[in-house]
């Protein structure tokens, strides 16, 4: 019997009971128990001597009743798939990590410290993420093996899969390995990647590494601090197609490794992760032509939507937009950039209110920064990793499976006859 499984010898008195029988009352093995309790869902206490813990009975069936009575995935309207989560809330044009506001979060601390709050909703000052030499190299390997006109997104899932390929401990999935795996994971993705510049280096904070992966030129003070704010802006954002497609993959308990591959898959589908490339282009247009109206006319006319404008979750302006363009306004080199963004802007207004997103923004920052389009593609998947692993994290500690719909079967009624041949 394992520390855990032990039995306090006082079970019963005060109304406490072991971790065992906390497991069997919530109907979950004794790790999401104490998933559970690193959530904030439920409370423990040490038993004396230090061998295992305890749980109150009345807040363990309080528990049990609120799983039973609150399915973890529900379909309320029509159409509407509906998951708890603890991470996100977007509510009246604003977005919130853990309850804060996330763009505050971004305006005064790291990516890697954002990221931190995300998994664990506690603040490290000062946290970086360093990758093991060996993880390192067996992702370069892979990923120099790739055809150069591999995107950047393929780039980035062949690393997280070359990675995982070379971490024996992947299988293993309580949260302290799960920390640990997205600690490496996420620099291992970056240093993966091309360089751009010869002197660049693989310590310091993620956004210095990766600006030499992402652009040739010297970068300021200025771009390193938008281009993290960027990434920490974009660590999440509730439940978007990749984070879907991840919280299914750990639902049926795949490793870290494979939950963020899973996202990365989605995300390089033309109707999310490309969407700043689009408005990249579209900025370059605009600047070559001195003006955004025949630039929007074309696009309209191909029958394609005005990238970078409106957003479904935000009725104004999306605030990490927002957030980036104030940055933005401080770099003198994305003068011409953000002239062109407020040119597309207010010449869409004419006829529609349609207000910038952060794929505008991000378009912005790349183009600007001598970045190649698909870079703010390359940002954001970098950035999301870290909301992938909270999601996968929040998942581990669900019923197992538990993202299994019903199909609504709308062929054939059988028997049908064998076809012929």
């Amino acid at each position: 019997m394992t520390d855990r499984e032990a039995a306090p010898a006082h079970e019963g008195e005060g109304g406490r009971i072991s971790t065992r029988k906390a497991a069997e009352l919530l109907g979950v093995k004794p790790e999401t128990v104490y998933a559970y309790v690193s959530r904030g869902r439920l409370g423990s206490r040490s038993n004396p001597g230090g061998r295992g813990s305890t749980f109150d009975l009345k807040e363990v069936e309080a528990l049990a009743r609120r799983n039973r009575r609150e399915p973890a995935m529900s379909s309320p309207t029509a159409g509407t798939l509906s998951v708890r989560t603890r991470i996100t809330l977007i509510d009246k044009d604003r977005y919130y990590f853990r309850g804060v506001d996330a763009t505050e979060l971004a305006a005064r601390h790291s990516y890697e410290e954002v990221a931190e709050w995300l998994w664990t909703g506690v603040l490290r000052p000062g946290a970086t993420f360093t990758a093991p030499e060996a993880s390192v190299s067996v992702a370069r390997r892979a990923v120099d093996s790739l055809p150069e006109h591999t995107s950047p997104t393929d780039r980035l899932r062949v690393a997280a899969i070359a990675a995982a390929a070379a971490d024996p401990l992947r299988f293993d999935l309580s949260e302290q390995s799960v920390l640990g795996t997205a600690r490496t994971l996420i620099p291992t993705l970056v240093a993966a990647l091309p360089p751009k510049r010869h002197d660049q280096r693989d310590d310091g904070p993620l956004a210095h590494r990766l600006w030499a992966r992402l652009s040739g030129r010297e970068a300021s003070e200025a771009s390193l601090r938008a281009l993290d704010t960027a990434l920490a802006l974009l660590v999440d954002h509730d439940l978007a197609a990749s984070t879907l497609a991840v919280r299914v993959a750990a639902s049926a308990r795949a490793h870290p490794y494979a939950a963020v591959s899973a996202g990365l898959g989605v995300l390089e589908g033309p109707l999310h992760g490309a969407a700043s490339g689009l408005a990249h282009r579209m900025l370059l247009d605009v600047l070559d032509r001195g003006t955004a109206a025949p630039v929007i006319a074309d696009e309209l006319r191909a029958g394609r939507r005005v990238p970078g404008l409106g957003h479904r979750l935000y009725a104004g302006e999306d605030p990490r937009a927002r957030a980036l363009f104030a940055l933005l306004e401080d770099i003198p080199e994305a003068a011409p950039a953000l002239a062109a963004a407020h040119d597309v802007v207010a010449t869409t207004a004419r006829h529609v209110t349609l207000h910038a997103n952060i794929d505008l923004a991000l378009a912005v920052l790349t183009a600007s920064s001598g970045m190649p389009a698909s870079a703010g593609e390359t940002i954001f998947a970098v950035a999301r990793t870290a909301g992938w692993i909270a999601h996968t994290l929040e998942e581990y500690g669900e019923a197992p499976l538990r993202m299994r719909p019903s199909g609504h079967y709308v062929g054939e009624r059988p028997p049908q006859p064998l076809p012929e041949q």
